[in-house]
């Protein structure tokens, strides 16, 4: 293919100017390549900013393949060992970036997230990476080489990579260009659907919970097929349409629609044990009591008027108990991509080299990041994705 009169030659054209994409043209202008990062937006890393509060969970220090789910649970190791949460932390350290752990391994920014998105655009600035915001990516085709038509522009490169995330929160722009690109050069996706999102009520249960919205218990929560199923501790959160709260949102990218979610209200405590020595006595005051020691005063009270036996005996009182560890709710949906922080599935692993994140079938052709059927738990892991396969795909376009 011959250069067309206005084409720019660079050597890789990157869509999208998030953490993925940034990552991969640091490391890809660090090894002498001409790059150029292409992104719709007005400005770069607009996900990022919002991202932990506007502090940027940037990664977790208890990073694991485990952490992340995917039609291939190995597919994500040798990217996440070749770019570790220390190497992250390194280049935060770098330029001076201070930060500091929350829970659970999670380490935030102690200033914003704006922090992290200036160390980026200095690191590309160094690397010598062109970057041009505003520009909507109108066709990508492939002869000799890649040709990238933007709006106001059009670009010949040896290799794209697809930085282009998911379906998640599409007020901040997002779209499903990545899936239609790499169906356009025949890669199959995996199922997407909303991942980290809160969890809808039905409207029964809506009736009888929603008018206790904000509060909040630390339960154990579980979810999902057997086969894919998520089990955490954390914060449950009632709000005026369902569940929320981290172990909600952990829970929801495992959950499918039709399945159920257990819920343990009182890990590890056995609440009825003071009542159990007034065998056959109605004592609600006092199964309140007991609960209002693990849960919130309404909680409890509404707890035991929906679960109160017909009679007080020990064998009901064991009922009772075990219906508090093995609450079961039956979600009507999800609050969607609107309010989801990630999207499960994307193009499928199956499709590219697990080192290099280089399509199978299509030379040349890259996908990083959320594009990628991997999702991480909540908690700064999907950033670490994001530095990984970012970082695995520059070292090799």
């Amino acid at each position: 293919m011959t250069t067309k009169p206005n084409v720019q030659k660079v050597d890789v054209v990157i869509l999208g100017a998030g953490a993925a994409g940034m990552m991969c043209a640091i490391e890809a202008g660090k090894r002498g390549r001409s790059v150029v990062l292409l992104d719709h937006a007005e400005r770069v890393g607009k996900k990022i900013l919002i991202s932990g509060g506007g502090r940027c969970n940037f990664t977790n220090i208890h990073c694991r393949p485990e952490n992340f789910l995917s039609a291939n649970p190995h597919f994500a190791k040798s990217a996440l060992a070749r770019f570790t949460p220390s190497d992250i932390i390194d280049m935060i350290e770098r330029h001076g970036i201070r930060y500091h752990e929350k829970t659970l391994g999670q380490l935030f920014c102690d200033r914003s997230a704006m922090d992290i998105v200036t160390m980026l655009e200095r690191e590309c600035t160094d690397a010598g990476v062109q970057t041009i915001t505003g520009a909507k990516v109108t066709s990508v085709t492939r002869e000799e080489h890649f040709l990238i038509q933007t709006t106001n522009s059009t670009w010949q490169a040896e290799a794209v990579v697809v930085a282009t995330g998911g379906l998640s929160i599409p007020k901040m722009g997002a779209t499903g260009f990545g899936y239609s690109l790499a169906e356009q050069f025949g890669l199959r996706i995996a199922a997407c659907k909303p991942g980290l999102v809160p969890l809808v009520f039905s409207a029964e249960d809506r009736e009888q919970w929603c008018d206790l919205a904000g509060l909040s218990v630390e339960v154990v929560a579980s979810g999902g097929a057997k086969r894919s199923r998520g089990t955490f501790r954390e914060k449950l959160l009632i709000t005026h349409r369902g569940l929320s709260g981290p172990a909600i949102l952990q829970v929801s990218s495992y959950w499918q629609p039709g399945e159920t979610v257990t819920i343990d209200l009182a890990p590890n405590v056995d609440m009825m044990a003071s009542l159990r020595s007034h065998n056959a006595r109605r004592d609600v005051s006092g199964a309140i009591l007991a609960l209002r020691s693990v849960l919130p005063a309404r909680m409890a009270e509404r707890w035991v008027a929906i679960n109160s036996p017909d009679n007080w005996t020990n064998a009901s009182l064991d009922v009772m108990e075990q219906r508090l560890h093995t609450w079961q709710v039956a979600p009507a949906g999800t609050e969607g991509y609107t309010k989801a922080e990630v999207t499960v599935g994307g193009v499928d692993t199956a499709e590219l080299d697990a080192k290099t994140m280089q399509s199978r079938k299509v030379p040349g052709l890259y996908f990083v990041g959320e594009v990628v059927d991997v999702t991480g738990w909540l908690g700064g892991y999907n950033f670490q994705w994001a530095w990984a396969s970012g970082y695995s795909a520059g070292q090799a376009v």
